[in-house]
Order: structure tokens, then sequence, then C-alpha cells
């Protein structure tokens, strides 16, 4: 194995001096390696180890030299390997990524591995439909992550309420009903918009919409007010910021104090709260965000992985190669079940029976979403208006005339 970002010295070797082993008049066959770019915490040493070794195994004229990037910076820094002649052969993206690195034409088309090798019909749709640019797809999905319900079971308890709610109509009675004594039924911020984007998908609206070659706003239209609406309603039942989104204060330190009953947060939040106050632990329940019906949870939206291959790529054969073994059943399974991560496809939900945070995030995230595809959207988050639109709502502003102007910053962010 490569540790990290340190290539072996007789690969090195092989190819400063001698202009690579292969090309060596007797010598045995050549080696090849391949160079991946990995996210800081995606996965862990021991998996890393596990999957090198078996890779390198089966493949023994191939060596994985593997970097871990931070995610701070992270964007230039790819934008410049792939319109450079240095790019790595494999690199892993935020799923909402994809679109913005495609629009340079620098990416690998991997639609016939998708459609022949990976099974791509069975991918979760927040992890492909991002990936996939004017039909083609170059992100290859690799793995999800979503919010669920996460509740304190006694304060359920105390109010008699045996099971969590499956509906948003029995998600709003709960609420209100562990809304007294003192308590909180829900902690939900004002300016949680990730939470927001899933209600008005529920509602069959959107953020913004691709039109005739542009994107426009569309946070106005009937099905996203409903959805604003039924926000509204679900953070009435807490004392939530309506001016301050979930980090302000964290939530988590909220939730730790014992007074609130629900939070919409990763599972991954439980071991915060446990951490603030190790008497919560073994007390904390997890289940999707309910639907309109109980046929099926809520849609959220999906945050996670995909894997692109940058045209430029020297051993672009070799990275397309690296990419199918890491988004494979074995080695969904072993990540999944290593990282307590969402798999790649729905088939694959099983896998993480056993962990009910995880089991209630793959629940939900085969209905989960991802944002509006389009190369400009990171310029809609950076300046979001959506924030304030939900500010202002919960505040007493008319929601249409909130949401318009709201749409309007919207299309302005999203022009090329």
């Amino acid at each position: 194995m490569t540790n990290r970002s340190l290539v072996l010295s007789t690969a090195l070797l092989c190819t400063v001096t001698l202009g690579g082993c292969g090309m060596i008049p007797g010598a045995g066959s050549a080696t090849t390696t391949v160079r991946v770019w990995l996210m800081q915490d995606s996965v862990s040493d021991e998996f890393l180890e596990r999957f090198t070794t078996a890779y390198e195994k089966e493949h023994p004229s191939v060596e994985l030299d593997v970097t871990f990037q931070e995610w701070t910076g992270i964007g230039k820094k790819i934008t410049t390997a792939l319109e450079g002649d240095k790019a790595p052969d494999v690199i892993e993206v935020g799923n909402t990524q994809v679109a913005q690195y495609a629009e340079s034409d620098a990416l690998l088309d991997l639609t016939l591995e998708s459609v022949r090798d990976l099974g791509n019909e069975e991918w979760l749709p927040g992890l492909a439909e991002p990936g996939s640019i004017n039909g083609s797809q170059y992100g290859i999905p690799w793995y999800a992550a979503n919010r669920v319900v996460i509740y304190n079971k006694d304060l359920f308890a105390d109010a008699g309420i045996e099971e969590p709610p499956k509906t948003r109509a029995a998600w709003l009675e709960v609420s209100e009903q562990l809304n007294t004594g003192g308590n909180q039924g829900i902690y939900l911020s004002g300016q949680d918009w990730y939470t927001l984007a899933g209600f008005i998908w529920d509602e069959k609206g959107e953020l913004a919409v691709e039109r005739g070659g542009g994107w426009e706003g569309t946070l106005d239209t009937p099905a996203a007010l409903r959805g604003m609406q039924f926000y509204k309603q679900l953070q009435s039942h807490g004392n939530g910021p309506k001016d301050a989104d979930e980090m302000t204060p964290p939530q988590t330190d909220v939730f730790a104090k014992g007074k609130v009953a629900q939070i919409i947060a990763v599972p991954g939040a439980a071991t915060v709260i446990e951490k603030a106050d190790p008497a919560l632990k073994g007390k904390l329940g997890y289940f999707p965000v309910p639907g309109k019906t109980a046929e099926a949870p809520g849609a959220v939206f999906t945050g996670g992985s995909d894997l692109i291959v940058p045209r430029g790529a020297r051993e672009r054969a070799e990275g397309v190669e690296v990419v199918k073994a890491l988004a494979s059943e074995e080695w969904q399974t072993d990540l999944a079940t290593t990282m307590n991560y969402v798999p790649n496809k729905t088939t694959l939900a099983g896998v993480i029976d056993g962990e009910e945070g995880t089991r209630a995030m793959a629940a939900g995230a085969a209905h989960g979403r991802a944002t509006p595809n389009s190369p400009q959207w990171a310029d809609v988050e950076a300046d979001n208006p959506i924030k304030p639109y939900m500010t202002a709502v919960l505040q007493g502003a008319d929601p249409a005339t909130a949401a318009r102007a709201a749409s309007k910053r919207i299309t302005s962010a999203l022009l090329p």
C-alpha cells in the first residue's frame, strides 16, 4: 500500500531515471501508479488499508497512491488540477459539485460504465442526479448521508407517545403534544433551509428549475409555498430562533440540555449530544423525516460524495477500474458498515439494518434529492437568499411577496 501522498521509491525511480520500467527491454510487466484524491475523514485508515491491499492483490501491476485532501479550498484545488496536465486519476467530490467541474468539459464521461457495470438504475437519486449532466454520467455515486429526526425517548414516553409518527400530520400533532411543561416539542431553527428543501420537494415544488437554457428561482410557486407553510407550522412547536440557522447556537448543544424532544440532523449528531450529556446515552431514538402519507418517508436533502475521473488523467482506464471497485457491492457494504454511511444503491440498504440511526437515514435516502444541478448553485449558497426569506415568513411577512423577492435573487445568482 502507498501511504497517502507517499509514492513508492521504486516506482519513482523507474519514472525519473528510466522513463518507466515498462520501457526497459527484458523488464517485467509495467507497474501503473493510480493517483487517488479522497477527502479528509471520508474513510477510516482501516478501510483504506483493506481496500488497497485487496485491490493491489487482484491487480498486481497497479499501485494506489492515495492522498487525503481538506474540504477547505478544495474547489479551487480541483479546478486547477483539472485545467492542468497533472490531474489525479480519481477524485472524490461532493455530490452537488459535479456540475461545477463538468462545465469545463474536463471530466470523463462514465455513462457506459454506469449502465454496463455499475447498475445505475438502483442508485440513490440524490447521488446519481447531481452526477448526470445533460444525459451523461460524470459522477459515480459513492456514499450518502442525510437528515433524520433524533428524539428523546424519555420525553416521548412521558407524553404517552409509544411510536414515532409516520405522516407529516401526525408529526405536527406529536410535536404540539410534546411542546409543554418547559419542554420543546421540536427545536427547529428558522433558517434550516436544507430541511425546508425536503418539505418543498414533498409538495412537488423546486428551489429552482431550468427553462430555455437558463435557471429560475421558484420559491414563489404554490407547491414551494406549501412547503414553507408546513415548515412554519412545525417550527412553532418549539423555541428555535427565527433568524438563525441550526449552528447558531448548535442545535446539538440545545438538545443535550434534556428539554428538547426532537431535532432534525444526521445520526452522527447523537455522538455530539451524548458527549455533552452522557446521561442521554441509550435514550436517543431515530426515525425518518415523515412524508405526507405513511407509504413512504418524506423527501430529504442527500449529501455525500461522487467519484470522478478527469479527462486529462494519465491513467484514465485504470482510474475507471478503481472507481468501479469502490462503487461495487463488496466495497459499498464494507464502507457502509465501517463508516455508518448509506450505500450508493437502494438495494443495499439492508446491510446497515443493525444500526437504528443509519437505518432511518437509509429509508429517507431512498427519497432523497440534491440541490439544483446548476454549475452556479454554489453562488446561491454563498449569499443564500433562502435564509432571510424563511426568517421573513416566520416573523410574519407575506409569504408570496417574500418568496418572489428570494426567487429573483436566486435567478440572478444562477446566471452563467
